[in-house]
């Protein structure tokens, strides 16, 4: 059994029978030919329903906004990145020299894509069993760490301006950088009359919801 055959094992709990399926999950496109973009598109559909199937039965007397508010935590690209990290992802990534150079050896973004390009392997090669399996496996600490259903930043500082009778918040695009696979956004948010907040984040989407959350502890 190869090293990374070994590895898959350990950490999925499935023996792969394609070796070639897992490499190509953990190839970057700066390596040139298959990479892992196409798994992750179906890694990510698979993650989505499996997470949402043990919320539905986990927490069966929350509503569908309560479960959705646990769903886009645990399938963020944070919580992503974390597991990727918990399983010792990085060192398996195969990343062409710039792609090295600009840190994508630790980019939420791909570290993210590729636990989901991971898992889209495990469900060609063993379905919904091998995927839920690891799910399971490495996502039972978030799920439990859940007391209640984690609120939105954005949506919790929509409803303190509305509260607070204040017009809604307003949010603008700092600045862009990075390379198109390790990009950095940083955005501002601002309730006129009462504060604003900057935060950086791998997507605006992410800068946004950082913003929302230091302003909100701003506004205490």
């Amino acid at each position: 059994m190869s090293d990374l055959a070994a590895w898959v094992k350990a950490e999925t709990g499935h023996a792969p029978a394609d070796i070639s399926l897992f490499e190509r999950a953990l190839t970057h496109s700066s390596r040139g030919g298959a990479d892992y973009e196409r798994l992750e598109f179906l890694g990510d559909r698979v993650l989505g329903v499996v997470i949402a199937s043990w919320l539905y039965a986990r927490f069966d007397k929350e509503s569908e906004g309560q479960l959705s508010r646990r769903l886009n935590v645990l399938v963020s690209r944070e919580t992503c990145a974390e597991v990727a990290r918990n399983i010792g992802l990085a060192p398996r990534m195969r990343l062409g020299k710039q792609a090295l150079e600009d840190g994508a050896g630790d980019s939420d973004n791909v570290l993210g894509d590729m636990i989901e390009a991971l898992l889209g392997a495990l469900y060609l090669e063993g379905g919904v069993a091998a995927a839920e399996t690891f799910v399971r496996r490495q996502w039972e600490s978030f799920v439990e760490e859940q007391r209640s259903a984690p609120k939105h930043p954005k949506s919790g500082l929509q409803e303190w301006a509305a509260a607070n009778n204040r017009k809604p918040p307003e949010y603008r695009l700092v600045d862009r950088s990075g390379p198109h696979h390790a990009p950095r956004f940083i955005v501002e948010v601002q309730v006129r009359g009462a504060g604003e907040a900057q935060a950086e984040g791998t997507s605006k989407q992410e800068a946004e919801t950082e913003a929302a959350r230091l302003l909100l502890e701003k506004l205490g």
